[in-house]
């Protein structure tokens, strides 16, 4: 019998698969627990749509970090921080900093786990950075950092 699971099921398959079980292991243990539902003609046309609707958001996804990556390639933040003697600040900049700085600067909300340093920020100068926006799409920035007046 073919039946679209409604939840991951160990050994069996994923969430929104159709797979082919046996009658009795579809009637006795995934119907009444509603792990599955059979596989007829609306349950399809419904698993269709979804897979088309999730194709679809994925590409709007890309194409809107590719428009993002665009607009931030070679950019330069420029970012103000406290330092004592030597030129050595006081903490570091962080990379929840340099979000708050694309938010305020670009109006993205980028999570601060998506932007890779190099190495941390605890001193005067210009440092090269990656923000990743989507899966396999990262953008190339510079942060400078500069003393606070």
């Amino acid at each position: 019998m073919k039946v679209i699971l409604l939840q991951d099921i160990k050994g069996s398959g994923k969430k929104g698969e159709l797979i082919n079980v046996s009658d009795g292991y579809a009637r006795n243990y995934l119907f009444p627990r509603k792990l599955a539902r059979e596989a007829d003609a609306q349950a399809m046309n419904e698993l269709k749509n979804a897979e088309q609707s999730k194709q679809h958001r994925i590409a709007v996804e890309t194409a809107e970090a590719e428009a993002n990556k665009k607009r931030l390639e070679g950019e330069t933040l420029t970012m103000t921080a406290k330092a004592g003697q030597g030129g050595r600040l006081f903490g570091s900049v962080t990379s929840k900093e340099i979000a708050n700085e694309l938010k305020r600067k670009y109006s993205l909300s980028i999570d601060k786990r998506k932007i890779v340093l190099d190495n941390d920020i605890k001193a005067f100068g210009t440092y090269n950075c990656e923000v990743k926006l989507y899966t396999g799409i990262t953008a190339k920035i510079k942060v400078m950092v500069t003393e606070q007046q």
